[in-house]
């Protein structure tokens, strides 16, 4: 194998499968493209939409971090499951595709990032989508993502949400990713055919024959190889081998919010003090590197139902999930093919809002922890993932050590910004108060948590620090910007570091208002372009 190649992606998740294709496809570019994890076609399950379950905590395709204990967690070490295969956490999510609000974007804009508005952004959502509904005008139709909605009548207990959320204002909305969020809708879904459309089918899949391609598994990176001021390679280990490989343009890092920041640091890019401290040799001070760590702190409020067959605990157990089964054998559809959060709803949590600023993701089952595993739990109910949307609380992401193998500390200071507390209550609240609206309300039975004997703010909040989780959306440690606490600028150039981009969730300034898969394969698709018309800008002037 070649060690010289154009280009050295690290990292084949959401954004890094989808910018090694493109920077492929025209066959006059040499890219290697360096994945820590395994085949994606390797692990059965990851084909499955119901196989979340089975991989979210599975260390054989998840890097299973976990948080430092801190305030916001009640002491608790959370855990912060990510994708360690190709396609990343795109090929082991719950294949929810939200795209965020216009306002997102153009928040993004206004820290002066240029080019990353909604109106520049839109068309780069549009080209990887291939989508069957709302507005030619809005959605993609050709592009290489398939994204379908999930069956709006297939879920009775659904209509009964549907007709309760419209009676306390929210309607239904046909297209959370169309011209407004608000409302209750039906989850789009990277599912088709049964299939999960990870980047790694959609994107990988296509590129795999073409010979300017080369894909290393089980490679982790340990560091980048800096000349001076230029990066010029990246140093990875395969199982015990040492390799090093060169790149005669241009590195990019797309290794995730977690393991991006890692591999600046311990390449001696990042806070000084902090690198020597950890036994790593300073290069170049970026501040910023590992900081501004966001992620949706997500209470789940749980409620029991008591209409039989109205909720998956009844349908996907016993003779009921060998049906489920056969349905799948046969036709990729029933349960096993579903997403396990088929409707979700977008609203304001306090007057003068211009948008949505919280979103109750609905899951219509309980579910319980079995090993490696979450299974359906025997009582009917369901589950409710509370979060703001635009979460302010900050924390950090920093190397313990000089060693590659040592995961990072991940300090997320989780509710130390008043106005996440704030929001989260008025959520939970809002979620009670659909459960007790008609006919919701004739068929839901106890409120298992928090329980409805927590009444005042503090006694919900000190159960959300005892039992909240992430909603796997960590962002920002490598944000975007010119202010002295940004690592890239707008193009994903590292600060004072030539031949260096990052592109993943770590670039984003602030969260955006949903899940973060959709808007992290359209930076790989954002840094891709700009990559190819670099080159073009390179021949003009030559």
């Amino acid at each position: 194998m070649p060690t010289v190649f154009d280009y050295i992606v690290v990292g084949a998740g959401s954004a890094g499968a989808t910018l090694a294709s493109r920077l492929t496809e025209s066959g006059a570019h040499k890219v290697l493209l360096l994945e820590a994890g395994t085949e994606e076609s390797s692990y059965f399950w990851s084909r499955i939409p119901v196989g979340v379950s089975k991989m979210i905590d599975l260390p054989a395709v998840n890097w299973c971090f976990a948080a430092e204990p801190d305030e916001g967690s009640g002491g608790r070490r959370i855990e912060v499951p990510r994708g360690k295969m190709l396609g990343g956490s795109s090929s082991i999510n719950g294949m929810v595709y939200i795209r965020g609000q216009a306002q997102d974007y153009d928040h993004w804009a206004q820290l002066g990032n240029r080019g990353w508005s909604w109106q520049d952004v839109l068309p780069v959502f549009k080209r990887m989508e291939n989508y069957d509904g709302g507005s030619d005008e809005l959605r993609g139709r050709g592009g290489p993502l398939r994204v379908t909605d999930t069956p709006r009548h297939k879920i009775p207990l659904l209509e009964k949400m549907i007709e309760a959320a419209n009676k306390i204002g929210l309607p239904f909305n046909a297209d959370l990713n169309g011209a407004t969020q608000e409302g209750i809708g039906m989850s789009q879904v990277t599912i088709a055919k049964g299939r999960r459309q990870s980047t790694a089918f959609c994107y990988l899949d296509p590129a795999r024959s073409r010979p300017n391609l080369v894909i290393e598994k089980g490679a982790l990176a340990e560091t980048l190889i800096l000349e001076g001021r230029q990066c010029v390679g990246v140093r990875y280990a395969v199982g015990g081998d040492k390799r090093e490989a060169r790149a005669s343009r241009e590195v990019v890092v797309c290794s995730g919010s977690i393991n991006s920041p890692k591999l600046l640091e311990l390449s001696g890019i990042g806070q000084a003090d902090l690198l020597r401290a950890r036994g790593v040799t300073p290069v170049h001070e970026l501040k910023g590197v590992g900081e501004n760590l966001r992620d949706h702190y997500s209470p789940r409020v749980k409620f029991a139902i008591t209409a039989r067959n109205a909720t998956f605990n009844d349908n996907a157990r016993g003779w009921r999930l060998a049906r489920e089964t056969m349905k799948y054998a046969l036709w990729g559809g029933g349960f096993l093919a579903t997403t396990s959060v088929p409707i979700r709803m977008y609203f304001r949590t306090r007057p003068g809002l211009e948008t949505p600023d919280a979103t109750i993701s609905i899951l219509p089952f309980l579910y319980e922890r079995v090993g490696h595993e979450r299974r359906i739990s025997a009582k009917r109910g369901i589950t409710m993932n509370v979060n703001v949307l635009r979460s302010e609380s900050l924390g950090s992401i920093h190397i313990k050590s000089a060693d590659p193998a040592e995961p990072p500390a991940i300090r997320f200071n989780f509710l130390s910004a008043r106005a996440d507390r704030e929001g989260l209550l008025a959520a939970i609240r809002k979620g009670r108060e659909l459960m007790a609206t008609p006919p919701l309300k004739e068929i839901t039975g106890e409120e298992i948590a928090p329980g409805a004997h927590l009444k005042t703010d503090d006694e919900i909040l000190e159960w959300v620090r005892n039992n909240a989780e992430t909603t796997y959306h960590p962002v920002g440690t490598c944000k975007m910007g010119n202010d002295p606490m940004a690592v890239v600028g707008p193009e994903l150039r590292v600060h004072g570091i030539a031949g260096l981009r990052v592109a993943d969730a770590s670039i984003m300034p602030t969260l955006t208002s949903g899940n973060t898969n959709a808007p992290c394969i359209m930076i790989g698709e954002k840094c891709a372009a700009m990559v190819l018309a670099a080159v073009t800008e390179r021949r003009a002037a030559a």
